[in-house]
This record gives C-alpha cells, sequence and structure tokens, in this order.
C-alpha cells in the first residue's frame, strides 16, 4: 500500500476504535443510563455499589430495592432496575472493582451508551430513535430486522438497550438540541 493510502486509512481505523469513548460527548441531553445513575449514586462510596454489584433479583424487585433509598424518579428508578436486573449480579472480577477509581467504568454499557454509539451510524439519531415511541417489546423487536441483526451487540446489551429505550423513550421534541433535530 503507498504511503498516500496509509494515513487516512489509519485516521478512519482510530476513529472506528475511538466511536465507543466518544459517543457521548453531545449527547448530556438524554437522560443517563444504568452507569450514568449508578455514578450519581454511589459516588465517593465504592463499597456499596461493590456489595449492590454482587446482588442479582429481576426487575420488579430492583425497583422497590431502588424505591426504599434512594431520590431517584420514577423514570429513572425503572432505567437502573431495568439495567441492573440485566446486568448484576456482575459477571466481572468482584476484586478489581472493589479497588478500580472508577468502578461504575468496569461495568458493562447502559443503554444510552449502547444507543449513542450504534444507531447513529447508519440513520439519524432523532428521527431513527429519540422519536420512537415504543414498549419494551417493540424495543426488543427492532433486533428481529435484517440490518439490525447485524448491530455487534450480545443479548444482554440488546435487552439493556430495549429496557432503557423503553423506559425514556419518545423524548420531547424540545428536549432535543436544534443541531440533532433532522
Amino acid at each position: 500500500m503507498s504511503k498516500a493510502y496509509r494515513s487516512p486509512l489509519v485516521a478512519m481505523l482510530a476513529l472506528l476504535l475511538a466511536g465507543p469513548v466518544l459517543a457521548q460527548a453531545g449527547f448530556e441531553f438524554m437522560p443517563d443510563g444504568g452507569r450514568g445513575l449508578l455514578r450519581q449514586l454511589f459516588a465517593g462510596n465504592p463499597a456499596e455499589l461493590v456489595k449492590l454489584s454482587a446482588e442479582g433479583h429481576d426487575q420488579a424487585s430492583w425497583e422497590t430495592i431502588l424505591g426504599q433509598d434512594t431520590d431517584l424518579s420514577e423514570t429513572e428508578r425503572v432505567t437502573l432496575a431495568g439495567y441492573l436486573s440485566v446486568n448484576f449480579p456482575f459477571a466481572g472480577d468482584l476484586d478489581a472493582l472493589a479497588s478500580a477509581e472508577d468502578p461504575v467504568s468496569l461495568l458493562p454499557a447502559d443503554g444510552k451508551e449502547l444507543a449513542v454509539a450504534n444507531c447513529q451510524y447508519c440513520h439519524s439519531i432523532f428521527s431513527g430513535y429519540l422519536m420512537h415511541d415504543r414498549d419494551l417489546q417493540g424495543w426488543r423487536n427492532v433486533f428481529l430486522s435484517p440490518f439490525h441483526r447485524e448491530i455487534k451487540m450480545d443479548e444482554k446489551e440488546r435487552e439493556t438497550f430495549s429496557l432503557y429505550s423503553a423506559a425514556n423513550m419518545p423524548m420531547k421534541y424540545e428536549d432535543v438540541p436544534p443541531e440533532l433535530r433532522f
């Protein structure tokens, strides 16, 4: 390969690999997903997060638990309960989680992160995602179409995405920045 082609190819590869890392910039207007909510709840108290990460409950049980000790809104409680029901008990290394400076960063991606990282590459995130009003099964059904089956997400990620989306979409038109309304 000639030198003229190497630099753009390397730049494109770097951009593709950095996509998930850069995915959140500019999307602060979207409701927080599970990791964002956990970061709010457990900032300064990683030991409690580690303790919680060893528990496993269904979504309804998590909603009850979260309703007792938090000031989360109803939507935030449903969002976080959905995330926890799919991703806890944490399947990773609890010792690494306990010793991490930012333990939340070691947890699986949440629905917001998955949406930002995957939805806007093929269509407008506004018309193709943010404005859709679907129930949980409707969001699950998104992955049945041939073009969505190809998205590199495992079953837990698809369920995390679907639970987040059912709780938080559609957004209000006026809550989306004008530059993303297309």
